[in-house]
């Protein structure tokens, strides 16, 4: 049995939160800035709060049956609000995606160097 690679997208949207912690949040941006985003089994969070009030946090996990995904996704939903909760942040519209990178198409390059080392 293969060992499946997921990744796992939980999105939602600060919700009344107090000046302390905007400006907690505000403080640890740099922390959190889109261009450090990565998939990480401990989870990344990004978020702009000058900007706007969402966040997303990026999780990876492994797997070895097409069901653990399931699992997978439940978990990182769960450290998400567990993250959120410690803080003492609110939140609403939480949502989250799941992919399953053993099915996920080969791009164009990858297509290639495929044909090229089976050749």
């Amino acid at each position: 049995m293969s060992t499946r690679t997921f990744r796992i997208t939980v999105r939602g949207v600060f919700d009344s939160l107090t000046e302390a912690q905007r400006a907690a949040l505000l403080a640890d941006a740099a922390e959190h800035d889109a261009l450090r985003a990565a998939y990480t089994a401990e989870g990344t969070l990004t978020y702009d709060i000058a900007a706007r009030p969402a966040f997303v946090f990026r999780f990876s996990a492994a797997g070895e049956e097409e069901e653990d995904i399931l699992d997978a996704t439940e978990q990182a939903e769960e450290a998400a609000k567990a993250w959120l909760n410690e803080g003492g942040y609110g939140f609403k519209r939480l949502r989250s995606t799941a992919e399953d990178l053993s099915l996920a198409p080969l791009s164009k390059r990858q297509r290639r160097a495929a044909r090229s080392h089976g050749a």
